[in-house]
C-alpha cells in the first residue's frame, strides 16, 4: 500500500487527477444497500470507474518509472491551465458515461447533465420523477465535488511543487494557512461539516434522508440539482426554505471567510469587503423585489418569495419556490443582474464575482470624484480581503476591466446564439444564457428533456467558461495547441 501511495505521489498530476475522478464515480454506489433493486445499474458506474482508476494509475506508474527531472516538472507547471482544462473535460465525459451505459440518456444529453453537474450549474434535461436514486445521487455528488474542485481535493493528500499555481488556476485565490495542504484540509473540513449539519437540519424538519443529502450537496455547491419536480417549493416548508438559504449563503461565501466564521472570528468576517457587499446587495435587491411582488402576492408571501428568489439567484444556486419566468419583468431584470454579479471569489458560486463588482464600483466612483473635483487628491481605494487590505492599483484595475469586458462580450454572443438555436425572444435567451454562464441553473423553459442539440452545446460552452472563469479555458487550450504544434515540429 505504501508503495502504491508513493507511486501516486511521485507520478504525473494527470494520472493522479484521472485516478481521483475514477474514485469519485464510485460514490453513488453507496446508495445500493438502501435501494438493492437498482443493482442492475452497477456496471454503468463500475465500467467508467475502473477504467479511470486503471488509466490514472498506469499514467502515474509510467511517469514514476521515467523519473522526469525537475525542469520537466517546472515546464509542466507553466502548462497548469492546460491540465485544469483537460481534467475538467475528462470529468465531463466520465460523468456522462453512467447515463449512457445504463440507457438513461443519449450521449449529448448525458454530457449536458454531467457538465451542468460538475460546473455546479443545475440546468437539467432529466425527469427527476422517473430517474433512479443512484443517478439522482450521482448528479448531486458531481455538484458537490465540482464545487470543492479537483485540485483542492488532491492537495489535501498530495502537494507538489507547483500545486499552488494549480490551486489558484482553479479559482481559489486565498491561502488561509501557510501550507497549501493545511488550507485545503481546513476548507474541506468546513465543507464536510456543513454537509453533515445541513443534512441533520433537513431531517429534523421532515425531509427524507436521501432528499436531505442530495439537497444539502447541491445547496452547498450553489448548484441546484433537486430530487423533486417542484424543487424546494414542493416541500412547502418555511423551515426548509430557511435552511436552504443558510446553506446557499455558505456556499456563495469565500472558503477562507467560512474558516474564519467556523473559528468564531465574526469581526474578521465582517471586515471582509465581499461579506459587506453581499449583505448589502441581498438587502437592496430583496427590498426592490418585495416592492414589486407584494402588489400581486401580498406582503408576507411576496417577502418569502423575494428573499428566497434573490438568494438563490445571487448565490447562483438555482433552487426555486415558483416559476421565476412568470414574475414581473422588473423583478426578472433584477434576477438577471444578480446572475451576472454572482457570489464571492474563491466560492462555489459563478458570475463576475463580488470582488470584481466592488472594484468596478469603487473605480467608477473615484473616477467621477476626480472629474467633479480635479484639484482634490484622494487616497487610492483599497479592498479588505481575508488577509488584509489590498490596494486597487493599475494591474488590478486592468485585470478587472479585462475580465468584465470578456464576460459581457461572451454573455452577448451566447444570448444571440440562443435566439438562433432555440428560436426564442431576446429576453428569454438572455435569461437562459445568463443562467448557464453564471452557473445559476434557473430555466425559463428553454432547457428541458426535448431541447435541441445546438442549444445544449451553446449552454455547455457557457457553463464551462463560467465555472473556470474564461481565461483559464483560453490559456489552457492555447497551451495545449502550442504543445501539440511543438511535438509535431520535433517529429
Amino acid at each position: 500500500m505504501k508503495t502504491l501511495i508513493h507511486i501516486i505521489k511521485k507520478g504525473s498530476d494527470y494520472g493522479t487527477l484521472i485516478l481521483l475522478i475514477g474514485l469519485l464515480l464510485g460514490t453513488p454506489l453507496l446508495v445500493l444497500p438502501f435501494y438493492p433493486e437498482e443493482t442492475r445499474f452497477l456496471p454503468a458506474f463500475l465500467i467508467p470507474m475502473l477504467a479511470s482508476v486503471a488509466l490514472g494509475f498506469a499514467i502515474c506508474l509510467l511517469t514514476y518509472r521515467l523519473k522526469a527531472d525537475e525542469s520537466g516538472r517546472q515546464r509542466g507547471a507553466r502548462r497548469g491551465s492546460f491540465l485544469i482544462v483537460f481534467i475538467w473535460l475528462f470529468s465531463f465525459v466520465m460523468g456522462a458515461l453512467p447515463f449512457v451505459i445504463a440507457g438513461q440518456l443519449d450521449f449529448v444529453r448525458a454530457l449536458f447533465e454531467s457538465v451542468s453537474g460538475w460546473t455546479t450549474t443545475g440546468l437539467s434535461v432529466v425527469d427527476v420523477t422517473e430517474t433512479p436514486y443512484i443517478f439522482l445521487l450521482h448528479r448531486s455528488f458531481m455538484q458537490y465535488a465540482g464545487g470543492l474542485g479537483f485540485v483542492l481535493m488532491i492537495t489535501m493528500l498530495i502537494q507538489g511543487k507547483h500545486s499552488m499555481a494549480l490551486y489558484s488556476a482553479e479559482g481559489h485565490p486565498d491561502m488561509i494557512r501557510p501550507s497549501l495542504r493545511q488550507t485545503s484540509r481546513q476548507i474541506a473540513a468546513v465543507y464536510g461539516g456543513s454537509l453533515v449539519l445541513g443534512t441533520l437540519l433537513y431531517r429534523i424538519f421532515g425531509m427524507k434522508l436521501f432528499d436531505a443529502v442530495c439537497h444539502t450537496m447541491s445547496a452547498l455547491s450553489t448548484a441546484g440539482f433537486t430530487t423533486k419536480a417542484g424543487s424546494i417549493g414542493e416541500f412547502n416548508s418555511l423551515p426548509i426554505e430557511i435552511i436552504t438559504i443558510m446553506l446557499m449563503l455558505i456556499g456563495a461565501s469565500n472558503f477562507a471567510v467560512l474558516v474564519l466564521l467556523a473559528k468564531g472570528k465574526l469581526r474578521s468576517v465582517f471586515r471582509v469587503t465581499e461579506t459587506r457587499v453581499m449583505l448589502a446587495l441581498i438587502t437592496v435587491f430583496t427590498a426592490l423585489s418585495v416592492w414589486r411582488l407584494a402588489a400581486e402576492l401580498g406582503f408576507l408571501n411576496g417577502l418569502r418569495q423575494a428573499v428566497f428568489g434573490v438568494v438563490t439567484v445571487f448565490t447562483t444556486t438555482g433552487y426555486s419556490l415558483t416559476n421565476y419566468a412568470v414574475w414581473p419583468p422588473f423583478v426578472v431584470g433584477l434576477l438577471i443582474l444578480l446572475m451576472i454579479v454572482g457570489g464571492s471569489s474563491g466560492s462555489t458560486a459563478g458570475g463576475i464575482k463580488l470582488s470584481r463588482t466592488y472594484f468596478l464600483l469603487r473605480i467608477t466612483r473615484e473616477n467621477i470624484r476626480k472629474r467633479l473635483s480635479p484639484a482634490n487628491k484622494t487616497a487610492a481605494p483599497t479592498y479588505n480581503g481575508v488577509r488584509g487590505k489590498i490596494p486597487i492599483d493599475g494591474p488590478l484595475i486592468a485585470d478587472t476591466f479585462g475580465f468584465i469586458a470578456s464576460y459581457m462580450g461572451i454573455l452577448v454572443l451566447g444570448t444571440l446564439l440562443l435566439t438562433l438555436t432555440a428560436d426564442c425572444s431576446l429576453q428569454d435567451a438572455l435569461f437562459e444564457f445568463a443562467s448557464a454562464f453564471g452557473t445559476v441553473g434557473i430555466s425559463n423553459g428553454l432547457t428541458h428533456v426535448g431541447t435541441n442539440v445546438p442549444t445544449l452545446i451553446v449552454e455547455m460552452v457557457g457553463m464551462t467558461l463560467g465555472r473556470l472563469e474564461i481565461f483559464v479555458v483560453f490559456f489552457g487550450l492555447l497551451s495545449g495547441a502550442r504543445w501539440a504544434v511543438g511535438k509535431v515540429r520535433n517529429t
